[in-house]
């Protein structure tokens, strides 16, 4: 028998539970045991159920195309299945809320994907090299849930991944004020080229929700464990535009910044290269060994050359430099559906791992 973990995928066949297939493919700690998706899919192989939509640039894993794919409602079936799972089901807000706290009450550890739990005050969100310490919010939820083992875990929103780590390494310069607009990639809605042609050459000024989320969840990322709950951060204060614009993979963030003591150029741009996190430090399997890396040509970071920097789970920073309304302003990069989704929940997961927070069944 296996010694890695047996991991489930729930909505194991939408975009992010194939990108969760493909990055599992071969991990050093967990293995996919179990897929569930909804009762249409049920009973069918992974193979026929995803059958002409697999969205991925790598081929199914052979491993998983003859699974049977059970039914996600059947909450104590899949559980007894495996020792953790990760969300990525496509339901309403308050139906994925209550299906990830059912499997944790049925002692099940739940990382999830998806928004619906990322203000509940006692569930942990995370960017592991950021607010790794956010996890023992868990040992709270677990007492209010009455569970030994099971929790809900989740990872912020992909729209942030491009500028809330460059702000943190930033951090003792005391940022104040932030605008930031992002450029964000079809594949956040779920999609390709194919499904939404009408993307083709053209730019959506609007993604529903992802401005708020863009402004708000930086805050709680950089906020404190009080009474049992996360706390926000006060500042710094964030505005967004979030924009969709035709390309397939990659979110770009342009973001002007104000600090409260304005360091030199050659101080941020150190500060960049040189922040380490938890995950580097325990060298966990996904980790970038580079979290943020500053690329001094003017035409950088570009999706075609750096979206895939670290396996896409790093971050590309260029064009740092003064403004004349604020102190800086600069260009990020990072991947939306690697580091901004599947690969940073797994990320989560090693990291919940090596705190003790999963453990095998």
């Amino acid at each position: 028998m296996s010694e890695k973990l047996r991991v489930g995928i729930l909505g194991g066949t939408g975009m992010v539970g194939q990108r969760f297939i493909a990055l599992l493919q071969d991990h050093l700690w967990f293995e996919v045991t179990t897929i569930a998706a909804s009762p249409r899919s049920a009973g069918k192989t992974y193979e026929e159920a995803v059958e002409g939509r697999w969205k991925m640039d790598t081929p199914m894993p052979e491993a998983v195309k003859k699974l049977e794919i059970m039914n996600v409602n059947e909450v104590e079936a899949v559980a007894s299945q495996v020792d953790f799972v990760f969300s990525a089901v496509d339901m309403t807000k308050e139906e994925i809320k209550k299906i990830e706290e059912d499997y944790a009450r049925a002692e099940t550890p739940v990382v999830s994907n998806n928004s619906a739990h990322r203000w509940t005050p006692d569930v942990p969100m995370v960017v592991p090299e950021i607010n790794p310490e956010h996890m023992r919010v868990i040992d709270f939820q677990r007492k209010r849930l009455g569970t030994q083992r099971g929790f809900v875990a989740v990872k912020p929103n992909c729209s942030i991944q491009s500028y809330a780590p460059v702000l943190t390494a930033w951090k003792e310069f005391e940022p104040t004020e932030v605008v930031a607009t992002t450029y964000q990639a079809i594949s956040g809605a779920g999609k390709t080229f194919q499904d939404w042609p009408e993307m083709v050459g053209n730019i959506i000024p609007y993604i529903a929700g992802e401005e708020e989320k863009s402004e708000k969840e930086p805050l709680r990322i950089w906020g404190h464990i009080e009474d049992g709950q996360i706390v926000p951060a006060k500042g710094p204060v964030i505005t967004c535009q979030c924009i969709r614009v035709p390309v397939l993979n990659g979110h770009t963030a342009a973001v002007f910044v104000k600090f409260r003591q304005k360091p030199a150029r050659e101080q941020l741009i150190e500060k960049l290269n040189s922040f380490c996190g938890e995950p580097q430090r325990l060298g966990l399997p996904s980790a970038p060994r580079q979290f943020i890396r500053y690329l001094e040509e003017d035409n950088r970071p570009q999706i075609a050359l750096d979206v895939d920097y670290e396996n896409g789970m790093g971050i590309s920073v260029g064009r740092l430099r003064e403004d004349v309304l604020f102190d800086y302003k600069f260009v990020g990069l990072s991947h939306n559906t690697v580091r901004g989704a599947a690969g940073g929940a797994i990320l989560c997961a090693e990291l919940l791992k090596a705190q003790g927070y999963i453990t095998r069944r």
